[in-house]
């Protein structure tokens, strides 16, 4: 009888505890190692002052039926504790005009009309690539190829419909969309930087309409916070036999004859392993493997531009000083003639006002994020720690400058602010300099698979396509499990791709 492999999961995020509990429903023996005090990683919800904060993501998708979160639940027969929201988010304009993102397919398409005229045609050919995207996501995708399994599979995964797709595979969104109202690029660039870390002029046609459409896909509130989508997949794993340990920072990983044999952790732990899953970025994986680095993965570190930060705010506020009615997202941009991020554009997010997990009584929690660079936050912080706190204060009213276009009168409201920003959530995640998000979703021949040149050990996460958001990480989770049990059986497979690191940082 065959002994079941045991497989370590670095990082309780998402990506990695999906993976974990699909590899423990096919037999594998799991445990699940995270150096902090609760699971989620970026999508986690963390309590402070009887409120629980969303750290990054504040909305979820792919519940619908077919999405990547509810083929998860199918496979593993559990329940999420969500509920969808409609309209997902309103969008404020520089202009003074409002874009309500409908999930109603009929409502979306007559604001989309009334604010932006004479587009539709762009609708209508952003539609049809979604379609496509979404209809590819369906099926078992693994993009990009590492194996002739993976080809084969890709091959088996086309239908003559797909082949629609072929003239836009280098094609950018921006390279589509119309030129003559910078409002509307300045909508569709808002929109593609937080679901594809990009603008129009550089996100991938396919890849921007699959992201386009997110909200017609449905979006949801999650009960407790955004954190519980995590909690859930811990409880199922340890309730099926498999661990998870918290306050376990893996510090090494340690090689053996080309493969990765057995991690240590900050507090002793030593644990052997068949394979790891590191729940990582690859700047976390190349410093746990040191000079066992593979070449390629030493030289993708150094090639790879940063991706972004973010920079957030964690609000306390009486819901009674709030107004009464309308959404509960926004997302404002403040000036169109200037770049994106760096609180000219900003999301905010309310707590769901019948979740009473999520502040006291009267009051609810709110998350306020905008897109920054990282290298000044590190700069100021080890060169100059005053300027550091004056940029960070600064920060805090541009974003609350920016959140009052949506909600008037929230400064009376405010009962608790914490400031974010890249240095505290390389602190709070361990995540690489704070980087968060992933990588830019500008070509599909740059697009980053699980490989990481260690036969045994595959990354999982964000920084795998197709990234970004809980429902992104989550096929590639489903992609990554599958991989790890094939490997299982056909050991070591041939590969055919190796990451494609962009071009050198120069920041």
């Amino acid at each position: 009888m065959n002994k079941s492999p045991h497989t370590l999961i670095i990082g309780a995020g998402i990506g990695g505890l999906t993976a974990g509990a699909l590899l423990l429903k096919a037999g594998h023996r799991v445990t699940v190692l995270e150096a902090h005090v609760y699971p989620g990683g970026s999508a986690g919800t963390f309590y402070h002052k009887k409120y629980r904060f969303d750290a990054g993501a504040t909305l979820a998708g792919g519940f619908s039926p077919g999405g990547p979160h509810a083929r998860v639940a199918e496979a593993l027969e559990l329940t999420w504790p969500i509920h969808p929201v409609d309209p997902a988010w309103v969008v404020h304009l520089p202009d003074g005009r409002t874009v309500t993102q409908w999930t109603n397919p009929q409502q979306w398409q007559a604001e989309r009309q009334a604010a932006f005229p004479g587009t539709e045609p762009f609708w209508q050919k952003l539609e049809m690539l979604a379609e496509l995207a979404w209809d590819i996501s369906s099926r078992p995708f693994p993009w990009p190829p590492e194996s002739l399994h993976d080809i084969y599979t890709l091959a088996r995964a086309i239908r003559p419909s797909t082949l629609r797709a072929l003239p836009y595979l280098l094609r950018t969104i921006g390279s589509l969309a119309p030129n003559d109202d910078p409002m509307f690029r300045a909508f569709l660039d808002a929109q593609l930087l937080i679901s594809a870390q990009t603008t129009s002029q550089q996100a991938n046609a396919l890849y921007g309409s699959a992201a386009l459409d997110l909200p017609r896909r449905g979006v949801n509130h999650v009960r407790g916070g955004i954190g519980a989508l995590a909690d859930t997949l811990v409880n199922w794993i340890r309730q099926n036999g498999g661990e998870v340990l918290f306050r376990q920072q893996v510090t090494q990983i340690e090689m053996k004859n080309g493969r990765a044999a057995a991690i240590h952790t900050n507090k002793g732990l030593y644990l052997k392993a068949d394979n790891i899953l590191a729940n990582l970025t690859p700047w976390a994986l190349r410093d746990l493997l040191g000079e066992n680095a593979p070449s390629q993965l030493a030289r993708e570190v150094r090639q790879r531009e940063a991706t972004w930060g973010a920079f957030t705010l964690y609000l306390g506020v009486d819901a009674a000083k709030l107004p009464q009615t309308g959404p509960d997202h926004h997302q404002i941009i403040v000036d169109g003639e200037r770049p994106l991020g760096e609180g000219n554009s900003v999301f905010v997010s309310l707590s769901d006002p019948e979740d009473a997990s999520r502040a006291p009584a009267g009051h609810r929690a709110m998350t306020l994020s905008t897109h920054t660079e990282i290298a000044p936050w590190w700069q100021l912080r080890h060169g100059d720690k005053g300027a550091y706190h004056a940029r960070r204060d600064d920060y805090t009213q541009r974003l609350l400058n920016a959140a009052e276009i949506a909600l008037s009168g929230l400064r009376s409201a405010i009962q608790l602010t914490l400031p974010g920003t890249p240095v505290t959530f390389e602190f709070y995640t361990r995540r690489p300099s704070g980087m968060v998000g992933g990588f830019p979703q500008k070509s599909l021949l740059q697009a980053r698979g699980p490989a990481t040149g260690i036969e045994n050990v595959w990354l999982v996460g964000d920084s795998i396509f197709p990234g970004q958001s809980t429902a992104g990480v989550t096929l590639g989770a489903m992609r990554v499990a599958d991989l790890v049990q094939r490997v299982r059986w056909l050991e070591r497979p041939f590969r055919l791709w190796q990451p494609n690191p962009s071009q050198p940082n120069t920041a």
